[in-house]
């Protein structure tokens, strides 16, 4: 999966009314992939952790603790790559999501959900962006 499919996948998955935490989000985005081939949610698994990890920087998180950044990042995800761009663009469009404490953790969960329906095993996934915050070591540098 490339990084526009991603997005597309994440705009055609979001609910037309308001979803606070991003749970219906995540539900949909568990239950498209299991109908499509185990490749799709180990593509969307990579791209979620890549748009995680881009954003794990001091300029965003330097006031959150590790779980409510992680989760405050994935709210931006779930709002879409327009608002995902902004955020990357101006570090200060990140700030409602800190202050409000808007979170999406359900979205984290959504390719490990996808991958346990499709085979009914667990899944210990391995990407090759880690989305714990503060993993981007070069976004945390002095």
């Amino acid at each position: 999966m490339n990084e526009d499919t991603f997005w597309q996948l994440i705009e055609e998955c979001r609910p037309a009314e308001p979803d606070p935490d991003a749970d219906l989000l995540a539900d949909t985005l568990t239950e498209r992939p299991v109908q499509s081939p185990l490749s799709l949610v180990i593509g969307f698994a990579e791209q979620l952790s890549w748009a995680l990890y881009r954003p794990d920087r001091k300029e965003y998180g330097h006031d959150l603790g590790g779980d409510a950044f992680l989760y405050t990042r994935a709210a931006v995800v779930a709002a879409g790559r327009t608002e995902f761009d902004s955020v990357l663009e101006d570090p200060a469009a990140f700030t409602p999501y800190a202050t409000d404490l808007i979170w999406a953790e359900s979205l984290l969960y959504t390719p490990d959900r996808a991958y346990r329906r499709i085979t009914g095993e667990e899944w210990d996934r391995d990407t090759r962006y880690s989305y714990e915050s503060c993993s981007n070591t070069e976004g945390w540098a002095d």
